[in-house]
């Protein structure tokens, strides 16, 4: 029922965000509403890119404040700008640092901290994020233990398995 005020909410969000600088392409895809953070500006997403569940982006430093204080190191700060290219997949509960560049073609996986740059066609995952494969092995797996089934079998099953939990109320 209230999956339009959902959606509606998102896209207010995203206007508003694009308002301050957000560069985000129309075809990415959200799953939630990620957190990016106070300085939305800085955070550029490509096409065909999908962001899942609390993922936060962080483009700035906010240890500067244990010095900042002190006249000499007034004006030192430490932003940077996070780059996601086309095609990739940003995984459940990730934070992105300042400054990394995620390459097109490339997933990080769910919970992983990205510190560093990952470069295109790259399965990266963990704390911090490192590469842990390419994108050909990773289909290469993906095909190899991809169970086969029916899927018109599948869809009838999986009909009738609802009708048991819900059944029709005449």
């Amino acid at each position: 029922m209230f999956v339009w005020l959902k959606r509606l909410y998102k896209h207010y969000k995203l206007k508003q965000l694009r308002k301050k600088g957000l560069q985000i392409a129309d075809d990415c895809n959200l799953v939630g509403m990620p957190n990016f953070g106070s300085e939305p500006y800085l955070i550029s997403i490509g096409r065909h890119v999908r962001i899942t569940s609390k993922v936060t982006f962080i483009t700035h430093d906010g240890g500067t404040f244990c010095f900042n204080h002190r006249p000499e190191y007034r004006d030192v700060i430490r932003y940077g700008r996070i780059t996601i290219h086309d095609n990739s997949v940003i995984g459940y509960g990730t934070t992105i640092l300042p400054g990394v560049s995620i390459g097109p073609n490339s997933i990080v996986g769910a919970g992983s901290v990205v510190t560093r740059d990952i470069p295109a066609n790259s399965i990266a995952a963990g704390n911090p994020a490192k590469v842990l494969s390419t994108m050909d092995d990773y289909i290469k797996k993906c095909v190899e233990n991809n169970p086969r089934y029916d899927r018109e079998n599948y869809r009838k099953n999986k009909m009738a398995e609802l009708l048991k939990l819900y059944p029709y109320p005449w």
